[in-house]
């Protein structure tokens, strides 16, 4: 069943799609087909995809082996709102150049996957 996963995994596919089309976007109003084309605007799209899909996939599988093995709802609860939280402002922080709301989204992002980690060897 693994629901808590299974609507992480379902947002984290919405949350790809949108981060994928900025940089198909980005591209397109660049004239960059491959590469960044020294684009800085591109790169940060480029950046914010590729964080996204560096740091999420390991997440979802500690949220599911959490879930799976059955850990508590905190646990597993924190390491969504904490990914979902994270990603989302990394991403916003990366894309309009707030060093901040990046900077926070990192923290965020670590600290659910320690989140996830914990789960797993306290069970």
């Amino acid at each position: 069943m693994l629901p808590v996963t299974s609507l992480l995994a379902a947002l984290a596919a919405i949350a790809l799609i949108g981060l994928s089309l900025a940089v198909s976007l980005a591209r397109v109003k660049a004239h960059v087909d491959i590469g960044t084309g020294d684009d800085a605007r591109l790169l940060r799209h480029i950046r914010a995809q590729g964080n996204f899909v560096e740091y999420v996939p390991l997440a979802l599988i500690l949220c599911g082996l959490a879930e799976y093995r059955g850990a508590g709802p905190g646990w597993i609860w924190t390491l969504a709102v904490l990914i979902v939280i994270g990603r989302a402002s990394h991403a916003a922080g990366l894309l309009a150049g707030v060093h901040p709301l990046r900077a926070g989204g990192m923290l965020a992002t670590f600290a659910a996957l320690l989140t996830g980690a914990a789960a797993l060897l306290a069970g």
